[in-house]
């Protein structure tokens, strides 16, 4: 499972050269993101490099698991009271409809909510600095961050599991 893990650089030049190093380390490229205050990433950063501004994908992911469990104990409560008549073939509906469901509703609710790492870090961001965002299993962060240091990166507390990995 890959954990994301945040780096704070002073600037746009420390953070192509902190980038540079973790892809020297083995991070894989679509694995460092970048976050920085509009003005900012608008000039400094690269369109494949700069992270989605809110929790859209975690929140439906969330929302597919919850809206499924949710679908699939409606389903057997259903199948056990006889007079309703739901088969096992409804059950897998009422899974599909509770995750599709769940998952839509959930999604468009945290398409307004900001991700976690600037909802953390705002105070960085807005002092101007930019957060480089690495997403690796715990070996590959541990051999990166020295060289990351190195190259005028400073490590923020921040550790969490990535949701779509």
């Amino acid at each position: 499972m890959k954990t994301r893990h945040v780096f704070s650089t002073p600037d746009a030049g420390t953070a192509k050269t902190v980038m540079q190093a973790a892809r020297a380390a083995g991070v894989p490229e679509a694995d460092i993101s970048l976050i920085a205050r509009s003005d900012i990433e608008l000039e400094a950063a690269p369109e494949q490099h700069k992270e989605a501004g809110s929790d859209f994908y975690p929140a439906a992911v969330r929302g597919l698991v919850g809206g499924g469990a949710i679908g699939l104990l409606a389903g057997i409560v259903a199948v056990a009271i006889p007079p309703v008549g739901i088969t096992v073939a409804g059950v897998a509906g009422l899974t599909a409809a509770g995750a599709l469901t769940g998952g839509w509703a959930s999604a468009l609710v945290g398409a307004s909510v900001p991700d976690p790492v600037r909802r953390k870090f705002e105070d960085e961001i807005a002092a101007g600095r930019i957060l480089v965002v690495l997403d690796g299993d715990k070996e590959q962060l541990a051999r990166a961050e020295p060289a990351l240091a190195r190259a005028g990166a400073t490590p923020l507390p921040f550790e969490q599991p990535t949701a779509l990995t």
